[in-house]
């Protein structure tokens, strides 16, 4: 059994799922965004699908649901999906259960939260205090003063705070699920020089690391951080002389495909990416490198949608199409084709010759629509 990521068309909302080689699943963020009675709504039945696979696989359970930061396109309905520890109301047989949870230290400690962003907080909240299934991610100095507060002793719960730097605890890559995850961001020191919450900055970035026979593949996790996130990863990281753990072979790609992650300017045609962000696309992506966009099809150009604020920027996609080129790759948008009859996920595999696709997706977009990636 080989490792899986599954992409899902959800608009510009994210949910990714993990299949490691020992059966274990892990998804990233969860977006219930489709309109079931919209008929001209593509985006795909979410808890539709990923109860068929659990069902697939006879479980009822992910081993953890990471929840990068607690905006509605990364949470959105996750009240009525999962089982919740805190509040009977969210109880019930057919419920999905959540082994351990991943959260930003911002999660817990975000004030003014509704809906569905409320409830991730409580169900943090109340798992931090029971001292079990969770995984906060970075110390600041405002998570001890909140559990101090609380009367939590963060002593006691220390080994269940994740930073920055560090490996996520209970996975090896030379372990059953051949698989380690290394957390970037949030930064602790960040949010304790801050007084505001940004949730985009404070969310979880991650390198995901497989080994498949000899091989290892790497896949990078960019949540919706910005340029200047990213450039404190990058120098904070090769400061350390870890360049190896912003190697990509997969990359799901950074907000949406907002030029706002590559630098300040949108650009006539290209956004050009500041030079941290330049190194970790065309340094650190390896040949036959695969970059997925979770948005909304790219504008064309000259149309309304080019004009607008909001992600996907056609200039941020046409520098992802350049680099793909660059390394015989591929550069794909979740969104970009789904049929009504086939508003269906795509996923690749991680073989022992590197990334490869799964399921044809004609979201592929124009660099080598249609092959089998290999990265590596």
């Amino acid at each position: 059994m080989v490792a899986k990521v599954q992409f899902f068309p959800l608009g510009n909302a994210d949910t990714l799922r993990i299949d490691l080689s020992n059966g274990g699943k892990i998804l990233v963020d969860y977006a219930n965004v489709a309109a079931p009675d919209d008929s001209d709504d593509l985006r795909c039945d979410l808890p539709k699908e990923l109860r068929h696979d659990l069902s697939k696989a006879g479980r009822n359970n992910y081993d953890a649901v990471c929840i990068t930061h607690v905006d509605d396109d990364h949470c959105k309905g996750f009240g009525d999906f999962f089982w919740l520890d805190h509040a009977e109301t969210y109880q019930g047989d057919d419920r999905i259960i959540i082994s351990e949870l991943w959260v930003p230290a911002a999660a817990i400690l975000e004030e003014g939260l509704e809906d569905d962003a409320r409830l991730v907080r409580a169900e943090a909240r109340y798992r931090l205090r029971e001292g079990k299934g969770i995984r906060v991610f970075s110390r600041p100095e405002h998570l001890k003063e909140w559990m101090k507060q609380n009367g939590v002793d963060y002593e006691s719960r220390a080994h269940l705070i994740v930073d920055a730097g560090t490996l996520v605890p209970g996975y090896a890559k030379e372990g059953p699920a051949q698989a380690e995850f290394f957390v970037h961001c949030p930064f602790g020191w960040r949010q304790d020089d801050s007084s505001i919450i940004d949730r985009n900055q404070d969310s979880i970035v991650m390198q995901v690391t497989f080994r498949e026979g000899i091989r290892d593949s790497y896949l990078l996790l960019g949540s919706d951080v910005n340029y200047e996130t990213l450039s404190d990863i990058v120098k904070i990281t090769r400061k350390h002389g870890n360049e190896h753990r912003l190697v990509w072979d997969l990359l799901k790609l950074f907000h949406h495909c907002s030029y706002l992650a590559l630098g300040p300017e949108r650009g006539a045609d290209e956004t050009e990416a500041v030079p941290e962000v330049k190194w970790l696309f065309e340094t650190q992506g390896r040949r036959g490198g695969v970059i997925v966009s979770p948005s909304k099809p790219i504008p064309a150009k000259g149309s309304n949608e080019d004009d607008s604020d909001q992600p996907p920027h056609r200039q941020a996609a046409n520098h992802h199409r350049r680099v793909a080129r660059q390394l015989d790759g591929i550069f794909a948008v979740t969104m970009e084709h789904p049929s009504k009859a086939q508003p269906k996920p795509f996923g690749y595999e991680i073989t022992a010759f590197g990334v490869a696709l799964i399921v044809f997706a004609p979201m592929v977009s124009t660099v080598a629509a249609g092959s089998t990636p290999r990265a590596g």
